[in-house]
């Protein structure tokens, strides 16, 4: 058991109002190095390019997820204890672990989250168990725990933890994590369709013996959640401008990559002792991963500015002064131009391996179990009254429209300057079927007027 703290400490949080931390252990993690390195962890990477009240961080989310398995757990504790005599499931002993695996479930996360992953290999799951098992601050705090707390807390975010009510209190269709980003990032987003009542939902969470269930009574709030989190792709995270800086901030890291690697000796190192480690061809060392958040590599952006290399130069200003590439959806009458699109662009004098990609964002907003699945999803299970299992679709009408159904948005990002230029006539032909994609590609947000489009 953890010590309880004399008094207990609060931090002042824009969602959950306040965040109670109780056990000395919570507040000992969060005051560890890596812990607090999330506060230099951009949330949303770069969608603050396009929404720009989204600058929050890494560290508000984990305290808040932190703050969602507190209540649930505690919740849990009063009245579905396997110790109070109303056969309950939920065993108290469990509380603990379910709370610090909530707050250190995202303290591997690299900068710029999934376009550092994508480019660099990393697992931000697999660094966070090593974090959390590794020689760190973190893992000499969890040993006081137990010499296999460690461990546990690592198996909970691998999914193998034997008891899936603390799994999908964690990691499933419908867990704290989900449930603090997508509040937190409507939030700072200033969009109002990731909205849902949280509360309505954690008062129907129910402990089964097969993992988390949720009571009948709460389903039009779960229906509320499922169709929030769909709004939230659709609107926020698929944003083809967003999208658009990501791939600059892509195809910049590739061309350091690139440079670095058929560097001359004598030529002036311009990555740095911190980005060194993570352009050599030896495995990335947890120690300089954690030297590694948003700060760092914007510092580095801003000095690539001025290198010789003029497509890193002009890559990094790009990505600095917010010039995004500009894009058209790929579909059936888009997909037979694209060859010549590219061919346009090198015509140009763009290198289009840097100034064109075929960028498709995915995502599946609900699915019921499918053992077969090579990873099958916890489908969301309700209660009845009778105290049988249904799941969500079955019930809900609106979820069995969109179950099993990805939503998938496929572009093609071009340099916008391109919709200016045109040196001939066959050019100026495929650049006017160009620019007829454009103006009918739909990439205004709700609520925003064309003529002032912020893309």
């Amino acid at each position: 058991m953890s010590a309880q703290l004399v008094q207990e400490k609060v931090l002042r949080d824009p969602i959950h109002n306040f965040i109670h931390v109780q056990d000395q252990i919570i507040l000992d993690l969060i005051n560890t190095p890596e812990f607090q390195r999330l506060r230099r962890v951009q949330q949303l990477g770069i969608t603050s390019s396009v929404f720009h009240g989204a600058e929050h961080s890494r560290f508000g989310h984990s305290v808040g997820a932190y703050e969602l398995a507190r209540r649930v757990t505690e919740y849990f504790n009063q009245y579905y204890s396997k110790n109070n005599g109303r056969n309950g499931c939920w065993d108290p002993a469990e509380s603990l672990l379910t709370m610090v695996a909530a707050l250190l479930h995202d303290v591997g996360h690299g900068a710029f989250s999934h376009t550092f992953e994508h480019l660099f290999q990393t697992d931000h799951e697999a660094m966070t168990r090593a974090i959390i098992t590794g020689d760190t601050e973190i893992n000499r705090i969890l040993l006081q725990q137990g010499p296999d707390f460690p461990n546990k807390v690592a198996s909970v975010i691998a999914k193998t933890y034997p008891n899936q009510q603390v799994v999908q209190l964690i990691s499933s269709q419908l867990d704290v994590d989900r449930m603090d980003y997508l509040l937190r990032d409507a939030y700072y987003t200033g969009t109002k369709y990731g909205e849902f009542d949280i509360d309505r939902i954690m008062r129907t969470m129910r402990p089964t013996t097969q993992g988390i269930g949720f009571d009948i009574r709460g389903m039009h709030a779960v229906e509320d959640y499922i169709v929030s989190r769909y709004q939230m792709y659709q609107q926020v995270y698929f944003h083809p401008v967003s999208r658009g800086m990501e791939v600059i901030l892509e195809h910049l890291l590739h061309r350091v990559k690139e440079l670095q690697q058929n560097q001359n000796v004598a030529e002036e190192d311009f990555v740095g002792p911190l980005l060194r480690p993570l352009f050599s061809d030896q495995p990335l060392s947890v120690r300089d991963y954690l030297r590694l958040d948003d700060h760092v590599f914007m510092t580095y952006i801003n000095i690539w500015q001025d290198h010789p290399d003029q497509i890193l130069s002009d890559l990094a200003q790009r990505f600095l002064q917010r010039r995004p590439l500009k894009s058209i959806q790929i579909n059936e009458k888009t997909a037979p131009y694209l060859d010549n699109l590219e061919k346009i662009v090198q015509k140009a004098g763009y290198n289009p391996d840097y100034y064109t990609a075929r960028n498709d964002a995915y995502d599946l907003p609900y699915d019921d179990y499918k053992p077969s699945d090579k990873k099958p999803r916890t489908q969301i299970d309700f209660i009845l009254e009778d105290g049988t299992h249904q799941e969500l679709s079955a019930l809900s009408p609106l979820v069995a429209a969109i179950k099993g159904r990805a939503s998938v948005d496929q572009r093609f990002f071009f340099p916008k300057e391109m919709l200016n230029t045109g040196p001939d006539e066959l050019f100026a032909q495929i650049h006017h079927n160009f620019r007829s994609f454009i103006k009918n590609d739909t990439l205004t947000p709700p609520g925003l007027d064309s003529k002032n489009d912020v893309n």
